[in-house]
């Protein structure tokens, strides 16, 4: 009997299933960060207290058993400065119609609420995913007086990719191809983050939302600049030019939950 050979069908991200993605190996934890002794966690907390000047940020060290509250992010070689947004303020970037934009330019300096997220880069499948959660989170946020503002890593043309296929709301997308704001913020970046961090893992349980927010991905919203894949990206909180929340993605796909982002905002005293 003759034995028909059949092409193999093309793999795609809509028709992968999840079975086949598997956690990265363990021989590869090494470029991972040591795993915190089981009966005790060491975190950087940032809390808000309206009693503090406008710039304040309270940052403590806290070693303790119990699980923290949504204010836990992760630990940093170096807390976040108090003057932190007038740092950031100076900091050029674009819009995605491509027009230069101070950073303090995005919101209300004085008294606005901003979410700012920093995705990755344009042509991260896992950013699609956030920007989709974001956009429809957005009309809850407007209607709580928060602006939200979504910065990604890229030129505004690759920003416009995924404003236009995703869709995005243009307003609220910008551009920070030199990742300058990254940088200041000393988000993490590196292979080891990029593509073998366990923080990753976490986007196995959102496998349907990726495939719905991939459906008309394409890969020319990647920089150019190669280099830019291996950055990570976090949320942050501001009021005014105050801190209230702050989280750096460990790994891809390891997002901040956006109703922890949400309780906040709606935590914050009016002036």
């Amino acid at each position: 009997m003759a034995l028909i050979a059949i092409p193999p069908q093309p793999t795609t991200l809509q028709n992968l299933p999840p079975r086949l993605f598997t956690a990265p190996p363990s021989k590869f934890s090494l470029t991972s960060p040591p795993t915190p002794n089981a009966s005790s966690t060491s975190t950087v907390t940032y809390s808000y207290y309206p009693t503090k000047s406008a710039n304040s940020v309270s940052v403590s060290n806290t070693t303790s058993t119990s699980r923290r509250s949504s204010l836990v992010v992760r630990a940093s070689t170096s807390p976040f400065s108090p003057n932190i947004a007038d740092t950031l303020g100076d900091v050029n970037i674009f819009t995605a119609a491509g027009d230069p934009v101070f950073f303090k330019d995005l919101w209300d300096q004085n008294q606005g609420i901003a979410v700012v997220a920093l995705l990755r880069h344009f042509g991260c499948p896992c950013c699609w995913e956030l920007a989709s959660s974001l956009k429809e989170a957005k009309p809850k946020f407007d209607a709580a007086g928060v602006k939200l503002v979504a910065i990604g890593v890229g030129t505004p043309n690759k920003a416009r990719i995924l404003a236009d296929r995703l869709p995005f709301p243009m307003d609220c997308l910008y551009a920070d191809p030199e990742r300058k704001a990254y940088d200041i913020l000393g988000l993490y970046y590196g292979f080891g983050r990029t593509f073998f961090n366990p923080a990753s893992a976490k986007v196995f349980s959102r496998f349907e939302a990726l495939q719905k927010a991939v459906k008309n991905y394409t890969v020319e919203a990647t920089p150019d600049d190669r280099s830019s894949v291996l950055q990570q990206g976090g949320m942050f909180v501001f009021k005014g030019k105050q801190l209230l929340y702050a989280r750096k993605d460990e790994g891809t796909g390891d997002h901040a939950p956006l109703d922890d982002i949400f309780e906040v905002c709606c935590k914050v005293p009016v002036a």
